[in-house]
């Protein structure tokens, strides 16, 4: 029987220092977490897969509200199992998309794994993780793994961070 957003959870808390990691992005740039400490909140938005219709919809969408996330510090960073290449290529299919889409591709879902949300199907489930300049979890949401989260609601929690 399959699990529902509701059943899962994150095995990290809200409060814990979040996992460090580097990827690479969809154009080769590897990207660290920790590099953003002191100067961003970070929005970590995992995604189950490149080119499926839920997340075609989603991920576009932080690019819409660049100058908000700007305005509040904040710096999105997409990440799901698929390739740099794939997200490359994704990311040019949908008009592009103005923040870096981390590949998790090898070791396979290694950082779904450290943030406990890589289900057993092999990709990530549908969350998103608040991270404070000072590297501490301020947030986190799985999201059910057909919807679209609420962009507002993220805007709200990022309002409240400081």
């Amino acid at each position: 029987m399959e699990t529902t957003a509701m059943d899962r959870t994150a095995t990290l808390k809200v409060g814990d220092t979040a996992p460090d990691f580097t990827l690479p992005d969809q154009n080769g740039n590897k990207v660290t977490l920790s590099s953003f400490r002191g100067t961003k909140n970070v929005v970590l938005v995992f995604h189950p897969l490149a080119f499926t219709s839920v997340c075609t919809v989603q991920m576009p969408g932080y690019s819409k509200e660049r100058q908000s996330f700007e305005g509040l510090d904040a710096q999105v960073l997409g990440l799901s199992v698929d390739s740099a290449p794939a997200h490359k290529a994704w990311a040019e299919q949908i008009g592009g998309i103005e923040y870096p889409l981390l590949a998790d591709f090898w070791p396979h879902g290694e950082v779904a794994k450290k943030y406990g949300i890589l289900r057993a199907e092999g990709y990530s489930e549908r969350a998103t993780f608040v991270i404070d300049k000072k590297g501490i979890i301020r947030h986190i949401e799985v999201h059910e793994i057909g919807k679209v989260p609420d962009r507002a609601k993220l805007l709200d929690i990022l309002r409240n961070v400081r």
